[in-house]
């Protein structure tokens, strides 16, 4: 298990030169301690750098302010999920899986890829599958590299409510069978309720952060027991004033895949 700890972190992306304003301001001072194995949830408005925070940790975004340090001082084995789900188009299902493992993990593939209710897509090619299943498919990449460090970017979002709540049971079995860290963005504070062991909110528009509650609750946890709903009420009274999140593309939206398949090669084993 490893953790980390960030330290003043910034971001700031300039505005085009023909526009005269001022650089955006994304991140500011962001200080943040995260222990080994915990399970962390980052929530807030579009836009308020939940996204960016993330490509930061994964050191994919160099253009920041402030410092990461490693527990053990060693950079962590990462496994990321993003927002698109960046499958290599010409691979089926199980071998974009095998891109993160032996091809001796086969069976552990096979398993996981039941894990998320994707059992008999194994030969299919990404386009062959929904939006939806794709993000699963991603899911089970991540989980299959055994990483220290696991980023989530909205991997359940738009899943339909009975499948999202049996992957959350499955994810935290993963996550307390394995112990890896991890850290993930949702704009649904029940998720993050239920999956984590402490919630950040970023503020909109400062950048900064709005709250960090830690959250000592056993699980499973049912959103209607009384200290759940008091947490809820919490997180839901800080983002009154935030504005609405846009809606997710549907769970039968086909993937968009760009000509960057080199760019898209080097992000899939971070």
């Amino acid at each position: 298990m490893i953790g980390f700890r960030l330290q003043d972190i910034g971001r700031r992306f300039p505005a085009p030169p023909s526009e005269g304003r001022e650089p955006r301001t994304v991140l500011d001072g962001i200080t943040l301690d995260v222990e080994p194995g915990a399970f962390v949830a980052v929530v807030g408005p579009s836009g308020v750098g939940k996204t960016t925070l993330l490509r930061i940790i994964a050191g994919l975004d160099h253009g920041f302010e402030g410092s990461i340090t490693w527990s053990e001082n060693r950079r962590p084995k990462l496994g990321m999920v993003f927002q698109e789900p960046r499958l290599v188009p010409w691979l089926s299902v199980i071998d974009n899986l095998l891109l993160v493992a032996e091809p001796s993990a086969r069976a552990e593939a096979m398993a996981l890829l039941d894990m998320v209710e994707l059992g008999g897509s194994e030969n299919a090619l990404p386009r062959q599958l929904s939006g939806g299943m794709q993000r699963r498919a991603a899911l089970a990449r991540a989980l299959l590299s055994r990483p220290d460090l696991l980023l989530l970017d909205e991997p359940l979002i738009s899943l339909d409510s009975a499948r999202a709540e049996r992957l959350r049971s499955r994810l935290t079995n993963f996550w307390q069978a394995h112990a890896p860290t991890i850290l993930m963005v949702t704009h649904d504070f029940s998720e993050a309720v239920e999956l984590s062991n402490r919630v950040i909110a970023l503020a909109p528009e400062s950048g900064r952060i709005a709250t960090d509650r830690r959250i000592a609750l056993p699980y499973p946890r049912l959103m209607t027991d009384p200290p759940v709903v008091a947490i809820l009420d919490a997180l839901r009274d800080l983002a009154r004033d935030w504005p609405e999140p846009p809606p997710p593309a549907g769970d039968n939206s086909a993937q968009h895949h760009g000509t960057d398949t080199g760019a898209r090669l080097r992000l899939l084993t971070i």
